[in-house]
């Protein structure tokens, strides 16, 4: 079906990939920066921030070349509909990567725990698994392929969830300073959101496929 594609139509799934990229190296970024605040390493802290800034910066110009040249395009390879919502919800997963980094710094989070560190490492295995996915998208012969990591998503959010009540479990047990226990309380909603995106776009994926398998 797509290997008769219009140049014009086929760069759409450029413009869908490099964002895949980019949320995968978003999400990357995301877990060093945790990794860093748990081994309280927060001289790095800038640094991060400004590298996911970067990055977010890049996705949004991408999200907006989408929209303009869905605009421009007669003919499209999905339904307009599904490219809108795709490249939308991709880049909420960097729009809640760069709240978590930009909410440490406004927070003045200065160290985080080992129960942040394993909802990033999920948030970080969500954003690869959306970059596979997407690059597979431009070929419906890659169907199986495609649902098998789209449910992936989906049990890795499951996991999130999990994740973000045992570890709200053990901090309103043990966190005895109401201040930091705001603090990391709003950091495992936040992590936990990044997952919440990913199933979104999951969501999105899997209908195109049984769609136009």
């Amino acid at each position: 079906m797509f290997a008769r594609l219009m140049p014009q139509e086929g760069k759409f799934f450029d413009l869908f990939n490099a964002h895949a990229e980019l949320i995968a190296q978003g999400g990357r970024e995301l877990g060093a920066m945790i990794d860093d605040m748990v081994d309280g390493k927060d001289d790095a802290l800038a640094r991060h921030t400004q590298k996911i800034d970067e990055i977010e910066t890049r996705a949004d110009k991408i999200t907006h070349e989408t929209v303009a040249l869905l605009h421009t395009t007669f003919n499209t390879p999905l339904d307009r509909d599904e490219i809108h919502k795709l490249i939308t919800r991709m880049d909420d997963i960097l729009d809640l990567t760069q709240d978590v980094s930009q909410s440490i710094n406004l927070y003045d989070v200065r160290k985080l725990t080992q129960e942040a560190c394993h909802l990033s490492d999920i948030c970080v295995s969500c954003c690869e698994r959306v970059k596979s996915a997407v690059f597979l998208l431009n070929d419906m012969d890659n169907g199986p392929a495609i649902l098998k990591t789209c449910e992936e998503i989906d049990r890795l959010e499951s996991d999130a969830d999990r994740a973000m009540r045992t570890g709200m479990a053990k901090l309103f047990r043990e966190e005895q300073d109401t201040r930091q226990l705001i603090k990391l309380k709003a950091m495992y909603e936040l992590l936990e959101t990044i997952t919440d995106a990913c199933e979104d776009v999951a969501n999105i994926i899997e209908g195109i496929v049984l769609e136009n398998s």
